[in-house]
């Protein structure tokens, strides 16, 4: 797969140390930054990301700030985007499962490179199940984005 990751300033440490991790499972990546701790703003790297997915450009994005809070709530105003806050095993495998989730937002200051690393392989390796009442759900999520895309 092709990933899109991104950090801001208080997640840029976390997301350097999982680049060659993710590198070593076999996909590419596209690292859109930051790579200082100056302090940035979250949504200029959560929608680089975020286009890259809902384009189609890559097939995953990974977002990293310091809870991962700011970054899922600007990647999710991006059309076609279902970013997830996870900070445990259980909900990376669920967030695929039953959200089809594309995009993974974590928080630095929340947990460490270790989980981070279990969270991210989960995430990656978790397929959607296509039962027919998570389709459905994730149909509906869509329609309230589109009805609401030009309001």
């Amino acid at each position: 797969m092709k990933i899109a990751i991104g950090a801001d300033h208080a997640g840029y440490r976390l997301k350097d140390e999982l680049v060659p991790f993710i590198q070593s499972l076999g996909h590419e990546l596209e690292d859109v930054g930051c790579s200082c701790d100056q302090s940035v703003d979250y949504p200029d790297y959560a929608l680089p990301v975020a286009d890259l997915v809902a384009s189609g450009r890559a097939d995953r994005g990974i977002l990293i700030c310091g809870t991962g809070i700011g970054m899922s709530i600007a990647a999710n105003k991006v059309k076609g985007i279902r970013c997830a806050l996870v900070h445990d095993m259980f909900s990376a495998k669920a967030t695929r499962e039953h959200n089809d989730t594309n995009v993974l937002a974590m928080g630095e200051r929340v947990i460490g490179p270790g989980v981070a690393q279990e969270i991210i392989r989960i995430w990656l390796e978790t397929p959607f199940s296509n039962g027919e009442r998570h389709v459905g759900r994730v149909n509906k999520v869509m329609q309230i984005e589109a009805k609401f895309a030009d309001a």
